[in-house]
């Protein structure tokens, strides 16, 4: 399991990953499926484990490269889908405006991708192999 990582975020990017966590407490409406393609075991897990993120980045503490995807997806999927996230009721729910929210997104993404790009297709995009 890889170490845990404190990136560096602003007071901003730090927020705008808990609004996106918490949106799905709310607005959004995941189902099984989409939490664990944001890399959940499940919604149970999802509703958990965005709290203990949450606190994490509250408290600037170093998170595990997957908890860090995790937030990251979760934010995107939240704000960008009207389907299964917030959508349209993002910048109502979080008070934070569409073009402020991708301006501060980006940010984060690109400090980001060197931890969560790796996990893709070993950890993340892939199931599980068929148990034999």
């Amino acid at each position: 399991m890889p170490t845990a990582q404190q990136l560096s975020l602003t007071e901003d990017e730090s927020r705008l990953l808990q609004l996106g966590l918490t949106e799905w407490s709310g607005p959004a409406h995941c189902t099984e499926e989409f939490a664990v393609a944001m890399g959940f075991d499940g919604a149970d897990d999802l509703q958990s484990r965005s709290v203990a993120i949450r606190s994490a980045l509250l408290a600037d503490e170093a998170l595990d490269p997957l908890d860090w995807a995790r937030a990251l997806m979760s934010t995107e999927l939240a704000f960008a889908s009207d389907v299964v996230g917030s959508g349209y009721e993002w910048s109502t729910s979080t008070g934070w405006a569409d073009d402020i929210t991708i301006r501060v997104l980006r940010s984060i993404q690109l400090k980001l991708i060197r931890t969560v790009a790796p996990l893709v297709g070993s950890r993340l995009g892939t199931r599980p192999p068929a148990r034999v």
